[in-house]
Order: structure tokens, then sequence, then C-alpha cells
């Protein structure tokens, strides 16, 4: 038979042992098994303390609709009374017409659905359950009916506030038992939608962090769902109404009759604040063992975002979650290392907030070690041990058969030593039901253990002689069910051995069960069980027999047959000949149809006559008593089709894999070719499994030409061996065939040793050993462990040695600095030794170097490059391995620049044992120092004393910049900034320069030499209007360095300028100007006098028509009157006319306003008829290049159009 894989535990013995060992006697005390089964009666002379099996829990809501069921039930022998008490009482149940009890029980039923109320039997309860052993009793029992209240009745306000105001909608529900489940929905019953902005509290309220216009509705409901009852009570809708500013502005406005009262968004935006908890911190207090939750909900806008953080800690990953949008943090079976600080953030675009919450994890009593029935012969000792802790700590108080131990009745074998009842040389009469109490403010723990006094000898409970079946490769299981007191100790022997089986390859149950975790076939035998102890022993036989497994050697084949046709289906099984063996066939998983046309035939399901229907999934179905193997094939039919041409395909798998020939390092696999689809199988590739080490990788073992269907194969030792066979063709490999057998070789010693055998130090004054360990499979068998040995190579020591689990690496302390170590690893198991491992060179710690490079000198090649030159250390002072040598160089900085700015070193780097190197990169003209440091694995050594040298002249860089400004008719100003590197000592300034034409072309080159100290320089004699470019640059000792570039162009011509100046201040100009302006005045005032008398004046045509010469020059090309005014500031010249403070005309629905003369903006008449406003002229824009541009159009120019 074939049964479950049951834990494995160690089996502890049984009998005297010392007070020290009372904890693992208590542990593996037995219990009388009443409920044995059928075995019972070889137990019916035992007797047994009572013992409570089931109760109603502690604090017992009952639901008042239903009558009341109070648990308890209780095992013992004889089997036990019942009694109960109420409040503290006893409770007549006799006297109660209403109140019965079960029939071999003590739970008890209150009948109060025909009549009576649950109000009347709220209180405390307590069963007793006693026989003439002792009395056990069960937890207080506090029962109370549920209770679903309806909600206040009060007027609810209709709620108006503004788009962006924060809210709280209050619930408030009523007080229930248990308290009800909280959710909001309207009065359509369905829910609210909730998000970061809008959610739900812990206490039920509705929070919003901000309302927004679609938050209006009149019907926000809380609801209060009452499980116990299955009720649900409901609040009155609120009503919520939220106005825009636009609305509060236009209702302001219509009162105030002020538009810009409320002008301003009055939601603007906000940095958060909490609605809820109050204040910057908070305390809260939880029970160990329950779900923390902390809530932070915060208005703003925009919406707050929360964050969470434990001030001093971390978060425990696994038990954190975050609810309700991350405003409530969750920390399930919470304990008191959870106590402290948290902090929760929120955060919106304008600022921050944050609120500490105290947490202070209590804890109710619980079990540290909860006291465990014990069972004892006469004489013997025992203890019962009951520990529990909480916060605060709990009192521990005992009970003996229900009554305080102070008063019960005395007991000469036991001494009370406050958790702990020490029992010494107990008698029948000491049996008896003690209770532990451990209770704090938070609540109790109450345990019943009993103390049971027997003198049994050993009995066997399983059925003598049992035979066991089980496939092999499988684990097997032989019970041996016991009892005794003492405690029996168990021992199994198999056959005529005199030696009792170990756990080296079985494992031995604590119920006395043996297993064997592979079967094999040499397992098959006799094996007895033995139970011993001081009043006597009892033996059992068992008999195994390890079956062949059953397996499909040939399976179904998917196949494609045309309608009408015959197909067939072959499943060839092999299984063991002693089984008897039941081959069914289903399809799609069901009974064949009852048809003729479906017959078996051996190992072969024919079907004729194939029709639609008949297409699907056939299964072959092989059962023995011991196991059940499957395969399927799924069959299409199709219509009758032409002949198809032949299909190539990769082979299909190999099958029937056999193993003979089984030797501790060889084994011989053979196995049946599948179809080759048309193309010969060329090759076998064989693959293995090791199911003790590496179950589910498969490697590959060897190859065989196609020819062959056998192949002998080498074998490792302690290897759990799987094969599996593919086969190949010209078109690929094949999938692998199922795997065969398993086949376990033998344990040896291990063949090989570990690799990338290393010895450095970590420390000055160690030696790291280090090595790649052999994995399962090179282990060769259990136990696999290293010897690791070290010895000086330069020293007459003898080979210090250690045997090492398996690990890869061991230190050896207290070695000198940088000596070198021959090590040998050496792998060795149960079995023995691998050879003898050859020895590698190691050193142990490094430490720094103790000596400076001496003798350091530096040749300078040029102004960026200069060798270095150092003589080497000696071998010794390095202490370890040499790395080479590190240059550190700086440039010298003056005290005023060293104030400012941190020296910055540079380091080069030269591998090896080097002795020169070349600093590239230097600036020139420069004060460097260096100084040398020889480097090893550990670190580098002393720095050299430090060594300067200088850096000669090199070129400068280019100016750092150059203007041109103050150009004129016929001479240009250069400035500029000095070199940003001079690299030397400036000698003088080269400036080139020649002129550009107008087409490009370059003029002849004019250089000229400048002073070092200057930094600007005039050029005179230039020609006026004509554009230079200018090359220029610095130069030292070393040479020219490299030059900047600017071109610059000299002013136009100024006659013309002057001409114009010259007239715009004669008298007669002015004279001329007065007169169009009092002409211009006159025509207006016509147009206005027109204009009242109804008629229009196109102004326009008139004047078209009567164009005075002395006036057309003043207009724009627009029509637009110019206005005289200064060329440079151009400010209005006339001062005494009124304009509006809005500055603007209004445009009449005739053509001819003089709004169309000008840009609209300056004209308008006052109520006399009079012109009010100044003639504009249009504002050119300024020009980009003041001596190239055009001149803006203006009454000057008009009139020089007339000289």
């Amino acid at each position: 038979m074939q049964l479950k894989i049951m834990p494995k535990k160690k089996r502890l013995p049984a009998g005297r042992v010392p007070l020290i060992l009372f904890l693992c006697q208590v542990i593996s005390a037995l219990e009388v098994p009443l409920d044995h089964g059928g075995k019972a009666k070889l137990l019916e002379d035992l007797v047994q303390p009572p013992t409570i099996t089931q109760q109603s829990p502690k604090d017992y809501i009952i639901d008042p609709r239903e009558n009341i069921v109070i648990q308890c039930e209780a095992k013992g022998k004889p089997p036990p009374s019942f009694s109960w008490t109420q409040n503290g009482t006893h409770f007549d149940i006799d006297k109660d017409p209403l109140v019965t009890m079960k029939p071999d029980s003590g739970t008890l039923i209150i009948n109060i659905m025909s009549e009576g109320k649950a109000e009347t039997y709220e209180g405390v309860y307590q069963c007793t359950a006693r026989n003439e052993r002792g009395a056990a009793i069960s937890n207080n029992i506090v029962v109370r009916p549920s209770r679903s209240p309806l909600w206040t009745k009060e007027k609810l306000e209709p709620m108006t506030l503004q788009n962006g105001q924060p809210l709280v909608l209050p619930c408030r529900p009523p007080v229930g038992l248990p308290p009800p489940i909280i959710f909001w929905m309207d009065n359509s019953f369905q829910r609210l939608p909730q998000s970061e902005r809008v959610s739900q509290g812990l206490n039920g309220d509705l929070y919003f962090s901000n309302v927004l216009p679609e938050d209006t509705r009149e019907d926000y409901i809380c609801y209060a769902r009452f499980n116990h009852t299955q009720t649900i009570q409901q609040k009155q809708p609120i009503s919520v109404k939220v106005i825009s500013v636009d609305e509060l502005n236009d209702t302001i406005a219509a009162n105030l009759s002020d538009t810009e009262f409320y002008g301003a968004k009055s939601n603007r935006e906000r940095p958060p604040t909490f609605l809820t908890p109050e204040g910057n911190a908070s305390n809260k207090e939880e029970l160990r063992g329950n779900v923390l939750s902390l809530e932070c909900i915060a208005e703003g806008l925009p919406t707050p975002v929360i964050y969470w953080i434990k001030e001093d800690g971390t978060l425990p990953i696994n038990r954190t979650f975050y609810k309700n949008f991350q405003k409530t943090l969750q920390i399930i079976q919470v304990s008191e290392a959870d106590s402290g600080n948290y902090q929760c953030i929120a955060k919106n675009a304008l600022g921050a907030i944050h609120h500490t919450i105290s947490v202070t994890v209590k804890a109710a009593p619980y079990w540290i070690m909860a006291p465990q029935n014990l069972v004892l012969s006469p004489g013997e000792d025992g203890a019962l041990i009951c520990r529990a802790n909480g916060n605060p700590k709990p009192t521990i108080s005992w009970l003996s058969n229900g009554v305080p131990i102070e008063i019960a009745s005395d007991d000469p074998s036991r001494k009370i030593d406050g958790d702990t009842i020490i029992f010494s040389n107990v008698q029948e009469r000491s049996s008896a039901v003690y209770q532990c109490n451990a209770s704090n403010e938070y609540g109790y723990l109450l345990a019943n253990a009993f103390v049971n006094v027997l003198a049994e000898p050993p009995r066997i409970l399983t059925s003598a002689n049992a035979h066991y079946q089980v496939i092999a490769n499988r684990p097997a299981f032989l019970d041996c069910a016991f009892f005794g007191s003492p405690l029996p100790t168990i021992e199994w022997f198999k056959g005529d051995k005199g030696s009792a089986l170990h756990e080296d390859i079985y494992v031995l149950h604590e119920n006395g069960t043996l297993g064997i975790p592979v079967a094999q076939k040499e397992s098959t035998g006799t094996y007895t069980c033995v139970a011993k102890n001081k009043l006597g022993m009892a033996k059992n036989e068992v008999n195994l027999e390890v079956k062949d497994p059953t397996r499909i050697i040939k399976q179904p084949e998917y196949a494609v047959v045309q309608r009408g046709s015959t197909v067939s289906f072959e499943c060839k099984v092999k299984h063991d000949h002693t089984l008897i063996l039941t081959v069914t066939w289903l399809k799609d998983d069901h009974e064949l149809p009852s048809d003729g046309r479906f017959t078996i035939d051996k190992d072969q399901l024919v079907v004729a006559d194939v029709g639609d229907d008949d297409g699907g999934t056939y299964t072959c179905v092989a059962n023995t008593t011991l196991d059940t193997v499957s395969a399927s094939a799924v069959l299409g039919v199709v219509a009758p089709t032409p002949t198809p041409a032949p299909i190539y395909d990769v082979p299909d798998p190999p099958f029937d894999l056999e193993l003979t020939d089984q030797l501790d390092k060889s084994v011989q696999l053979s196995w049946t070719p599948g179809d080759d689809n048309n193309s010969p199988i060329t090759k076998f590739i064989i693959e293995y499994e090791d199911a003790m080490h590496e179950a589910g990788l498969w490697h590959y073992q060897a190859e065989v030409p196609g020819t062959q269907t056998r192949a002998q194969l080498k074998l490792s030792p302690y290897v759990n061996y799987s094969f599996r066979v593919m086969a190949e063709n010209s078109l690929g490999r094949s999938l692998p065939s199922q795997p065969s057998e398993q086949y376990l070789t033998k344990a040896a010693e291990p063949d090989k040793n570990p690799m990338t055998v290393e010895g450095l130090g970590s420390e000055p004054d160690n030696l790291v050993i280090t090595w790649k360990p052999l994995n399962g499979f090179e282990s060769n068998g259990p136990g696999l462990q290293y010897k690791v040995s070290w010895r000086q190579k330069d020293g007459d020591d003898e080979w210090t040695s250690v045997v090492v689990a398996n690990v890869s690496k061991y230190i050896v302390s207290g070695t000198p600095t940088f000596v070198p170590y021959l090590i040998k690893v050496q792998a060795l198991n149960d079995m023995g030794f691998a050879p003898e491992p050859a020895a590698v060179l190691g050193h142990s710690g490094e430490d720094l170097p103790m000596v400076a490079p001496k003798n350091v000198h530096v040749n300078v090649l040029n102004g960026t490059l200069a060798e270095v030159h150092w003589d080497p250390v000696p071998l010794k002072s390095i202490r370890g391995h040499l790395q080479g040598y590190r240059i550190y160089y700086w440039k010298a900085q003056s005290s005023s620049k060293r104030n400012r700015r941190h020296m910055e070193k540079k380091i080069l780097i030269f591998q090896g044992s080097k002795t020169h190197g070349m600093l590239p990169g230097l600036e020139p003209f420069s004060h460097y120092i260096l100084n040398v440091r020889v480097v090893n694995g550990k670190g580098e050594g002393p720095a050299s004393p430090d060594k300067d040298f200088n850096t000669p002249e090199g070129v400068p860089s280019a100016p750092s910049a150059l203007k041109i400004v103050n150009p004129t008719l016929d001479s240009l100003t250069l400035e500029w900034d000095p070199p940003r590197h001079p690299n030397g000592i400036l000698t003088e300034y080269t400036l080139k320069y020649q002129p550009i034409n107008s087409t490009h072309e370059l003029g002849p080159l004019i250089d000229l030499k400048i002073p070092a100290n200057k930094t600007r320089w005039t050029l005179k004699n230039l020609n006026f209007s004509t554009r230079y470019k200018f090359y220029f640059y610095a130069q030292t000792s070393a040479g020219s360095g490299s030059q900047i570039t600017e071109e610059a162009v000299t002013t136009v011509d100024e006659a013309m300028a002057s001409r114009q100046v010259d007239i715009a201040t004669q008298g007669w100009f002015i004279g001329l100007m007065c007169a169009v302006a009092l002409l211009i005045l006159i025509l207006l005032i016509v147009c206005f006098i027109r204009r009242n008398k109804g008629g229009k004046y196109p102004v326009k045509e008139k004047e078209d028509a009567h164009a005075d010469p002395e006036i057309q020059p003043m207009k724009e090309d627009d029509g637009t009157f110019g206005e005289y005014s200064d060329a440079e500031d151009h400010k209005p010249l006339k001062k005494g006319s009124r304009t509006p403070s809005d500055r603007t005309v209004k445009k009449e629905d005739s053509d001819d306003s003089l709004v169309d003369y000008g840009e609209g903006v300056n004209g308008q008449f006052n109520e006399d008829g009079s012109f009010i406003g100044q003639y504009s002229g249009k504002k050119e824009k300024e020009p980009a290049e003041g001596n190239e541009s055009s001149e803006a159009p203006s009454p000057v120019n008009a009139m020089n159009s007339f000289v």
C-alpha cells in the first residue's frame, strides 16, 4: 500500500530523567489514545482524567433571534460528567425549563425562540467536566446578545460651500455589538466613489480634501451594517452644494453692484493641513497580534499625497500594507518591536506637514510553553511547566481540579515553584487535572493539563503481521502504534539481523513509524518493531513487499484518419506480474460509447467506420492496486483526400528504457527506438538526472551510433540516477524519452579535491584559505568535509591541519605579516579521504609599506612635460605584493589663491617596479610640488619628501575678450582683457587689421605692436563708413599665442545730418509748420459745423480735390497726420491740448470720421464741437545699426525734400 509522507521527527526516549530534562519529558508525555478506533479494545482497562475538547469562545456574541448554544465537550475514561456556573455561582439547569444539556455532552441549549429573552441569559458561564481522576474546566465564556440600534433622529441642514474648500461629512453610527461596518452610498444604493481627494476615515466619516462642483448632490447617506444580525441601518441623507467662484461673483455683484469685489479666485491653492488626527502628535495603543491601523487625512489644494515613515527604524516589509489611498498604514501581527514613533507626511506643491503618532504595543498573555498532559508511572518524577508572556508581565496562578491550589487537598508529591509544579515519587493518588491561569489587564489564558499515574507495560496497537506493498523508488511507512507507562522506547529490526535499524538510511518517527525514503527491491522483507519499558517488552512483525512500477512502454499515437476508415491505438503495458493489471480506455475522459465499432483486443483499441463524432482524445489507463499510469492520443477525422507525400520529421522519442547489469560504478541501459519519420536515426544521446543532489536538472552522459539500442554507462558513487534518451536524424533531435527507473549507487570516498585553492590574508596577522567546494555529485558520499593543511614555505615547521564542514573558507589567525605559505585542501566523507592534493603557494595578510622612495629628482622636459626618477624601496619594507608607485603632484598657489580655492592634487600610478615616469599636462611657467609613494595590496606607504620644480614659459592663450567701442568717421577704439593663461610674462601684443570692401574683398594688412601693459588702443586716420577686420594676439618670450578676431565699421559722413539740424532750427521753418497747423484747425472746424447740420464732410475727397502742395508732404502713405516732434525723444510739441484719460476715440457710423485719418488713438470731439487731441505721427522702430539704417519719416525729412 502507498502511504503519505509524515514529518520527520526524532524519537525521544522516556524513563527516569533528571529535573533539568523535565521539559523534554513533558513534550514526550504520552496520552491514553481513547479514540484509537478498533484498537481501543486493547486499552479498555486504562483510565484517563477529563480533557476539554471543544468550548465556545471567551467573548460569545449570540443572535437574539436564535436559540443559545454554549458548547462544552470533553473526553476521559470513565466518561466525565458536566456542571455549569453562571456569574460565579452554580447554574441549576433542572430548575429552568428553557435550558437543556445534550446527552453525553456538556453543551447547553437555551430555547428562547418559543419564549424568553436573550438578555435574561446574558452573563459569564464556565463548564466543569469531572470523573474519578479529576476535573477540567472551560474558559469563562461571556455570553452577550448582539445589538443593532437605530440611528438617532436628527435634522441635517444642507451644506453650501465654495469650490476648493475642505469638507467632513460626519457618520457617527450607533454603538452596536459587535461594532458595525460603515460605508457611504446614494439613494440608488450605489457606493460613492472614493479617491485620494475623497475617502472614508476609520471612524466612518467622509473626508473631502477639497470639494469640486461635481460633489454637489443631495443623497450622501451613511450606512451601518451589523453582520451578526444581518441588518443595515441608514442615516438621514446629507445635502451638499458646491458653488463655483463665478457663481459667487455673480451673486455678490448683483447684491453689491461691485463686480470687482470677488475678482480674485477664492479657491486659491494652499498647503496641506490635517483633518485627522489633530495637532502635531498623538498616541496609539494596540495589542500584540492585532492589526495596527494608523490614519492621517489631510486637506489642501492641490490634493495632498500621504507618505509614512517610522522614526529610528524601518517599516516591516512583509507585514506592512497601505489602505485608503496611502492614508491608512496597517501592520499585521503587530509585536512589541513595532512600538515607536510613526510619522505621516502630507505633501503637495505648496508645502508639507507632518504628524507624529507614538505607538505603544501592549500584549494580552500568550503562551511560551503551555502545560502538557503528563502520564507517569508510580515512583517517577515529572513537572508541569506553564510559561506565558505579555505586556505587562502576566501573573501565573494554579488550580487543581478547578480549585485554587492554595486551598486544594494536599499532595506530598508536588511542589509549586512559580510557573512550574514539580512532582517527585508520584503515586496513583497524585492523578489530577491542573489548570494554569496567566492573566494581566488585557486578558487571560487558561490551560488544563492532567497528571495520570499509570503503571502499564508496553502494548503494540498495530495489527500483527500487517502486510505492506509499495512501488519501487517510492517512500514506504511501516506503522507501530504503541502505548506504555513509562513511555516505551521503540526499535526496528529487519529479518534475522541482530542490530537495530539506524537513521542513516531509515527515518524513525516519534509515533513509532519506520520510514524508508526510497524503497528498493532489496527493501523487501520482514521488519520487527520492539517496544520496551521497565515493566516489560512487546514486539510486532510486519512484512514489506516492493513491487515494480507499472509503465506504458508503447503509448497510443496521434492519428488523423479519413471518414469511414478504421484506426487503432496501441497501449503496451509492463507491470509487476504479482499485481493484477486492469487496462481501461476513455474518450475525452469519459467511458467509451457503447457501440460495436469500438473493440479492445489485447493491447489495442480499434475504432471501425470512423465518423466525425469519433474525433477527440483517447486515453489508456493502466491500474494496479498500488499505482496508476495513463497515456493519451488525439484522433482527428478528415474528409477523404489523395494519398499524401511522405512526411519527413525528427524521430519520435525512444521508449521502454530498462536498466540491467547494475554494478557499483556501471550499469547497462537499453531502449526501444521510436519512429524515424522517414529519416534514418544517426545517433542516440543519453542524459542523466541526479535526484538526490540536483533534481530536475539533466546532464550529458554519453552518445552511441543510431544502430545501437543499448549502452554501458559509467557511474559515480552516491548518486540517485535516472536516464533518458533522445534520437537524432538529419532533421534534428527528438523529444526526450520518459525517464528510466532510478538507480542509487553506493557511497565511496571522494575521487577529487576542491579546485581554485588560494591563500590570501585579509588582515596583517591572518591567512584566509579559500577553495571551490565539491558539488553534491562530486561528494561521492554523505558527510562531505575538507581537511585544510598549511605551513610556512621557507621554514621547517610541520604541517598544521584542521577538518572543517562543507564550507569554502578557513581563516588561520596569528600569522606573521606577508609570509609565503604552502596550502593543501583535501576532501573527505564518511567513506574516507580523496587522493593527496598538491600544495599551492599563498601569502598571509599584507600591511602598509614602511619606507618611502628615496632620491626623487625631476627632469623638466618642456613647459607641459616632466620626467620623475626615484630609487626603489627595499622589498622587505613593502610587506605585501608590489603593485607600483603613485606620484602625487600639485601646482603651488599663492597665499591669496590658497584662501580662495583648495589646492587640487593629481595622482599618476606607475605599475610594477618602475623607477621613473612622465608627468604630462603641466602648465607652463608654474611652480609644482610632488612626492612619491610605494603601493601594495593593502594600500600605500609614507610619502617621500616634497620635491619642487618649475616649468618654463610657454606661448600664451588668446586674449580673453576683444571689444570695439566709440566708432567715429576715422577712428575706432579697441578694448581687451589679458589672456586667461599667460603661461609666462607677456612682452607685447600684436594687432593686425585690414579693410573689407562691399564685395567682401580684403585690403592690405597693417601690423601694429602694442605694449604688454595696455588694455585699450585707439586707431586713427581710418576711412569713414568702412568695415575693418582685426587680428589680435599676445606674446611671451616663448612665442606668439592664439589670436582673437573681430570686425567693426566707422560711422557715415555727418554733413547731411548737420544740415537737417540747422534747417529744423530756422524761424521760417517753425512759421511754416504753424501755418500748416492753423490750416488743419480751420479745416476741422468746417467739418464739425457741416456735420452738425446733418451733412457729411467727405474729408478724404475734399483733401484729394484741393490738395495743398505745402501740406501733402506731411502725410504718410497710410493717410495719417505726421506729428512735429523732436528727432531724439519723439515728445509731442503741443502742451495745451486736453486729452481724455483713456485716450480713445469711438468710431461713428460716418465713413469720413477723423479716426480713419490717423491711427485711431489720439482724436476726440468734446461737447461744444471742438477737436481735442494731438496730431501724432507713426513711430518707427529704432535702427539696428545707428550709422547704417535709413532715417524714420518725420516732418523734418518731409520738408528737406523741398530744399
